[in-house]
């Protein structure tokens, strides 16, 4: 067969994959306008049940919860159990003669909370007719048969972080079913309980169910979309170190007005260590913090030069009158490790204040890592450059005689269930299919190198072997880790139509 006979067929294949693709949706998209109150409706139901690591039964009744969602639609499941850790829920659709395998996964633990910081209680979700910052009110749900707006949300913990993707793979199979279209893949899910304190038992899992969990691809429900709204398809994550340091002055709170100008304030202490980390651009001062990262290579660049270009919208959108790293886009930072203060402590403030020299003060840093850096190497860094600020360092609380024998003492605590950045390349072949799929159904997607967040992508590859693409749902300002987090209604709409594509590519 000649050549041009050959890119004709090719045409025609791409040509009868797209409209099978666009069918799909158009299917899919029907059948969600028909459902929509069972939809959310089951959705509500979930996200009412409490999902903090502190109360282990409640994130069980959470993975019970989820594995009889799956066996409602008929999925063969199970829970994937260690002594003392929150279970893992797997299920899986074997379809015969299927050359693929693909795993999607999501999370059903949250974020801890502060319940005096929510407008309204976190797991009594609650529908707004738009953004809370936007002036959003209270609305009831709408009457049977009557729509949902596209830009109502419900708030909730977990609504969009991550539970919204576990009713996106439940909505997604009964609307394949009620419309009789074929899964061509294997299809797995697993649903995690410990993603947000680090998936510190993921890869325990994992090499304990190695040929279960095994699949060409894991495909990553997670995270928030681009901020422009636009569906992105994203190769990489950065990786995560955690680090808590606590600084100390005297033995017990001393009145500031007996002791002050004498006693050293370890509150000021820390705020002055930590300020030695960072210039007022934003850029790290510790020696050698960026030896080793791996620049973008060429098609990483041109992915970040054909995305939109959004800063001065998300300036706006923040009340920010200024960015850090010298006026750079956020897409190129995100190609560099970070150092951030995720919060301080030190004695009492505002009506509980007390006119008290503090005895300690501690904060917690996240260090985001990138290609090329290894967590344990960053985390040394970091603890070297306290050493050069004349620290004495310890890993534990320093008794009399360290406290009497060193000016300064500094405990840093490295968490243990950090972990690397990771990526697949973008020009591989999963990663062109799951670009086709995606677009087939949404239309041009965003591609990204990397997120700025964290995943575990590192253990699935190190212990499976399996590339990670992350395929985001929730939208990008859905207040994930922080108080009032909610969902856009569109967000599961469009959701719903992005995982049909994959579930049938």
């Amino acid at each position: 067969m000649n050549k041009s006979r050959l890119a004709f067929l090719a045409v025609l294949i791409c040509t009868a994959l797209g409209f099978a693709q666009d069918t799909t949706t158009k299917a899919v998209r029907s059948w969600r306008q028909s459902n929509e109150h069972a939809i959310i409706s089951e959705y509500v139901e979930l996200i009412k049940i409490s999902n903090l690591a502190a109360d282990p039964a409640k994130l069980r009744e959470n993975a019970a919860a989820i594995q009889k969602m799956f066996e409602k639609r008929g999925v063969k499941s199970r829970l994937l159990e260690l002594p003392g850790v929150a279970p893992a829920v797997y299920g899986e659709i074997l379809t015969p003669g299927a050359t693929r395998t693909l795993m999607f996964y999501a999370h059903y633990d949250g974020q801890p909370l502060d319940l005096k910081e929510w407008a309204s209680p976190p797991f009594e979700p609650t529908l707004r007719d738009a953004a809370l910052e936007n002036g959003g009110k209270v609305i009831p749900l709408p009457a049977q048969g009557q729509p949902f707006g596209p830009e109502w949300r419900i708030y909730a913990r977990g609504s969009g972080d991550d539970k919204v993707n576990v009713m996106l793979f439940m909505a997604t199979l009964d609307a394949l079913r009620a419309n009789k279209i074929q899964i061509k893949s294997n299809i797995k899910f697993i649903v995690e309980g410990e993603e947000e304190a680090g998936s510190p038992h993921l890869a325990d899992f994992m090499k304990q169910n190695k040929e279960l969990l095994s699949a060409d691809a894991w495909l990553i429900c997670d995270s928030p979309m681009h901020q422009s709204r636009q569906q992105n398809v994203i190769f990489g994550v950065r990786g995560i170190q955690i680090v808590d340091v606590t600084v100390y002055g005297p033995r017990r709170e001393l009145h500031s007005g007996h002791y002050g100008n004498w006693a050293p304030n370890p509150a000021m202490m820390l705020a002055q260590l930590l300020a030695s980390m960072k210039d007022e651009n934003g850029r790290v001062l510790i020696d050698h913090f960026n030896d080793g990262v791996e620049p973008f290579g060429e098609l990483a660049k041109k992915a970040i030069a054909e995305a939109p270009k959004n800063d001065a919208q998300l300036k706006r959108d923040l009340w920010l009158g200024r960015t850090d790293g010298n006026g750079a886009p956020l897409l190129e930072l995100l190609g560099l490790p970070s150092l951030n203060i995720r919060g301080m402590a030190s004695s009492r403030i505002g009506a509980q204040a007390s006119n008290v020299i503090p005895a300690t003060a501690t904060a917690t840093i996240d260090i985001r890592l990138v290609r090329g850096l290894d967590k344990e190497v960053e985390a040394q860094r970091f603890i070297e450059h306290i050493r050069k600020q004349g620290y004495y360092v310890v890993d534990k609380d320093p008794d009399e005689q360290t406290r009497l024998s060193h000016p300064k003492v500094a405990k840093v605590v490295v968490d243990k269930e950090g972990y690397n950045a990771a990526a697949t390349p973008m020009d591989s072949p999963i990663g062109k299919l799951v670009i086709q799929a995606v677009e087939n159904a949404r239309g041009p997607v965003i591609k990204l190198p990397t997120m700025g967040g964290s995943v575990a992508l590192s253990m699935i590859q190190e212990v499976l072997g399996s590339a990670t693409i992350l395929v985001p749902t929730a939208n990008h300002d859905d207040n994930q880790h922080s108080y009032n987090e909610n969902i856009r209604i569109q967000n599961i709409w469009d959701g719903i139509e992005t995982m049909s594509a994959l579930m049938t590519m």
